[in-house]
């Protein structure tokens, strides 16, 4: 589907009120474009930086009527929003990505299964549904493994490493004895990262791949250009591309990936899709001429797409906790682009700002 585009002075809503939502405002500004902000959290980063900002749970479909009433099109920055919330606005204005990608993506069995249906490898999994299915997964996948909730799990949250031996009660328990998936445990090399958009006539823009380093489950570092062959930076591309295209997705969105080395070589198993802006694409900001956040405004906009080329290496650094006491002598380095996010308080593994450090790619032989 081709969409109307927006005009500058168009208003743009936003789910969700965290650090994504505080910088697709701020790239939504820089385009002549309003954002209205709606979140049930009255400390949301992004309510500083956007036009108009509305405080209410998500269930509140008074509070919802009023939102739509204001805004040109919807979209979010995280990817649980309840159903029932991105359905009633979806009868009332255009809302993007689809509900389509958010059903998929919302249910780890569900993406895994779409995206096998497509011919891509992931990790194996079963579907575990009690403590019993457990032990039996364990006997049929090996042991360790991972049992994650198949909802609302992220930066490590809804997860727990199972082995032969554990009480599996517990571990069950650990996870709210919520409906889950059983993965086996990838031999990987390293964990990267593909960042693509698609516009609503079926254009594309693909950013290089990242090269993700995570601590305690919680993403630290990310580089690019990631240490891995021409090839399988051309296949990361290939499988952003080809989900996005069978969601007939329009927006930002971003795979995770596994590189698995053998002595056949460098292959790649999917891990997660994030059907928004991506941490890991935050190196965008400083490493291209359009970053990934005005590239999803533009998206969904219905505006061209921009280019996705980088001009510099990048590492791009989260500040959790109290990393952020760190920001004067961030901000006094040379080639360090300091972005923060505005929040009063730090705890541990909250993520409070990151710093890009860039400098001119490196030269290599063709």
């Amino acid at each position: 589907m081709t969409i109307p585009p927006l005009p500058p002075g168009s208003t743009i809503g936003i789910l969700g009120g965290g650090q994504l939502g505080r910088m697709l405002a701020l790239a939504a500004a820089e385009l002549g474009l309003r954002c209205h902000i709606y979140c049930p959290d009255p400390d949301s980063p992004a309510f500083d930086v956007a036009h108009r900002a509305t405080c209410a749970p998500y269930e509140d479909e008074s509070s919802l009527d009023q939102f739509v009433r204001s805004v040109d099109r919807v979209t979010y920055e995280f990817e649980n929003v309840p159903h029932r919330t991105a359905a009633f606005l979806a009868s009332r204005v255009l809302v993007l990505p689809s509900e389509k990608a958010l059903r998929i993506t919302q249910d780890r069995l569900h993406e895994k299964r779409f995206v096998t249906d497509l011919g891509f490898q992931t990790a194996q999994f079963l579907p575990i549904d009690n403590p019993e299915q457990l032990t039996q997964g364990l006997t049929t996948l090996g042991s360790p493994a991972i049992l994650k909730t198949r909802r609302f799990g992220y930066d490590g949250k809804g997860q727990i490493k199972v082995s032969h031996g554990d009480d599996v009660e517990v571990a069950w328990q650990s996870i709210g004895k919520q409906n889950a998936i059983l993965e086996a445990v990838v031999p990987f090399e390293m964990e990267c990262s593909v960042v693509v958009a698609r516009g609503s006539d079926g254009a594309m823009a693909a950013y290089d791949v990242t090269e993700n380093q995570h601590e305690n489950h919680i993403l630290k570092i990310s580089s690019v250009p990631a240490r891995v062959l021409p090839t399988t930076a051309d296949e990361a591309r290939r499988i952003g591309t080809r989900i996005a295209e069978a969601l007939d997705y329009v927006g930002v969105l971003a795979v995770e990936l596994f590189v698995v080395r053998t002595s056949a070589g460098e292959h790649l198993l999917i891990n997660e899709i994030a059907p928004r802006v991506h941490n890991s694409g935050h190196w965008t900001q400083d490493g291209c001429q359009v970053s990934q956040f005005e590239q999803h405004i533009r998206a969904i906009a219905g505006w061209p797409l921009g280019s996705a080329e980088r001009h510099c290496d990048v590492e791009m650094i989260n500040l959790l906790g109290d990393d952020i006491g760190q920001w004067a002598s961030l901000a006094a380095e040379p080639n360090v682009a300091l972005h923060l996010y505005g929040k009063h308080q730090a705890r541990p593994g909250r993520k409070m700002g990151h710093v890009n450090r860039t400098k001119p790619q490196a030269r290599r032989d063709r």
